[in-house]
């Protein structure tokens, strides 16, 4: 049984959330609730993988072309999600946010139309700016849950005529995991249209408890548009320091062409070596780990929203997907310049503004629940403390 109560000073690790967070917040020092990794170490069985690695301490060009990386991948998309992959479909990259980019660059020409659901991931805005191509947002309706609009996507799609439909599932900030009827409306959408598809699943892993995720190739048979989904194990098992993810490309050519630009243009032919070995033996060996670290989120999810539940300026919801909090201020009667100022002068602590995410979050904060309780009550009590301070 994992300890996740068990608190790890990352301090001195060279830390984006920890050791950096002045450069986002402008303070030092700050509780961070930042950039979505978690606080947590890898499972035990992964470290002895890559303790053993160290000891022998040879580190050299490491290839991942072979049974052991894809069959992992294409393992846990069996167990975990019921869908097939072909080994032949899966190649490494070393982000999913250069997979992003190189997928841009192969199904885009320059200023062609990409088409998103925002708020999203901030990563995306950039990378689509610098890839010189134009960003078209349908916004996500809030409901009971956040949902998609999709007369306004079919419109979208009719009147820019875009290349590319960038999802996000789960999505990121809003913890949506997308149902069967969602996923094939977009993928007819898709089709109809003409309209690439590229599927972030990065967050897949990490689900509320009697949640399912559907990768967008569990329904391949129906998508007759270029597809490319991408992911790592990186979120799931807290290992974005060892640079290792994947694109899972049905289409050969397609796949060709990604392979000359990793391996040909950009000169990434040869994969980390912890981090190959971390992936392989997360999704081999670690299920029972994952399964522990999502009843702890859950957990987290429901401190913090009994926390929160009664509180006046202050909407939170537990989200399907994700260990990150989409928070709702939109009736605080103060704007969030003045909120973000109390709560990093005052109360010392660092949550990520909505608006990173897109207009539509501007009244909106991201707390990143992938860490021991006992932040999480910390960093929630902060919260409401500096809400009470700009009453």
């Amino acid at each position: 049984m994992t300890n996740f109560d068990r608190v790890i000073s990352r301090y001195g690790t060279y830390s984006t959330q920890w050791d950096y967070i002045q450069d986002r917040f402008g303070e030092k020092n700050l509780l961070p609730f930042s950039i979505s990794d978690m606080d947590f170490e890898l499972p035990s069985g992964t470290k002895q993988v890559l303790n053993a690695a160290v000891e022998k301490g040879i580190f050299g060009y490491t290839r991942w072309n072979h049974k052991e990386f894809k069959g992992a991948i294409s393992g846990w998309f069996r167990r975990q999600f019921h869908t097939q992959l072909k080994d032949d479909w899966i190649v490494y990259s070393p982000s999913v946010i250069y997979s992003l980019s190189t997928a841009l660059q192969l199904l885009s020409k320059r200023a062609g139309k990409i088409v998103t659901l925002t708020p999203c991931y901030d990563a995306f805005f950039n990378t689509i700016k610098e890839n010189h191509q134009q960003l078209i947002s349908v916004s996500l309706i809030k409901n009971e849950r956040f949902d998609i609009d999709f007369s306004t996507l079919e419109e979208a799609f009719k009147t820019e005529q875009p290349e590319l439909f960038l999802l996000c599932n789960p999505h990121n900030p809003t913890g949506r995991a997308f149902t069967e009827e969602e996923l094939l409306t977009i993928i007819d959408l898709c089709n109809r249209y003409q309209v690439g598809l590229i599927s972030d699943e990065i967050h897949m892993d990490i689900r509320r408890s009697g949640i399912d995720h559907l990768p967008v190739l569990k329904f391949i048979k129906q998508i007759k548009v270029p597809v490319m989904l991408v992911s790592s194990a990186s979120k799931s098992f807290n290992t974005p320091g060892l640079g290792c993810s994947y694109c899972v490309i049905p289409d050969e050519k397609l796949r060709d062409q990604f392979l000359t630009v990793l391996k040909g243009r950009d000169g990434l032919s040869s994969v980390p070596y912890l981090g190959l070995l971390a992936l392989q033996d997360c999704y081999t060996h670690q299920e029972l780990w994952l399964q522990e670290l999502n009843h702890y989120i859950d957990g987290n999810f429901q401190v913090m929203h009994e926390q929160l539940k009664n509180h006046p300026f202050i909407s939170s919801y537990i989200p399907e997907a994700s260990y990150l909090a989409w928070l709702d201020l939109t009736t605080l009667p103060v704007n969030m310049a003045q909120l973000q100022k109390v709560l990093i002068q005052q109360e010392k602590v660092a949550i990520m503004r909505g608006e990173t995410y897109g207009a539509e979050g501007s009244m909106y904060l991201r707390l990143n629940l992938g860490a021991p309780r006992e932040k999480v009550l910390e960093g929630t009590e902060r919260l409401l403390r500096g809400i009470q301070a700009v009453l």
